[in-house]
């Protein structure tokens, strides 16, 4: 897969570091926001973005206030942005909303690498286990 970069945004540091290892065995380069109020600051530094893996529970301000603000982003246009969290229940939810894939926490290392290749070929994702 040539190198390409995600976004992950998630206030749970260790739910993150866990995606960024597996994007890393994909060569999968990312940039992590801990603060979706940091979020206009982190885009300020990156060239681009080929994937979102967005938390839907954050304190403060939830996944789909994110969502939105992403979308009204036109660097955004084409950019799959993917539910990313442990509230499985919600996967109808960000369905309607508009997310481009769902994957339930926690990550199935041995499954992740075919459904990040869905992701990059088009492919909805929607995924609980």
């Amino acid at each position: 897969m040539a190198e390409k970069h995600a976004l992950i945004i998630d206030d749970n540091n260790s739910n993150m570091n866990v995606l960024v290892r597996l994007l890393d065995k994909e060569n999968v380069s990312s940039t992590r926001v801990l603060d979706p109020k940091q979020l206009k600051n982190a885009l300020q530094s990156i060239d681009s973005i080929d994937v979102v893996f967005l938390d839907l529970e954050m304190p403060m301000i939830d996944g789909f206030q994110v969502f939105d603000q992403l979308k009204a982003d036109a660097r955004f246009d084409n950019v799959p942005i993917i539910a990313y969290t442990v509230h499985v229940s919600e996967l109808s939810e960000a369905h309607k909303y508009g997310f481009d894939g769902f994957l339930g926490k926690p990550l199935d290392s041995d499954r992740f690498p075919g459904q990040l290749r869905r992701i990059f070929n088009g492919e909805g994702v929607w995924e609980t286990v």
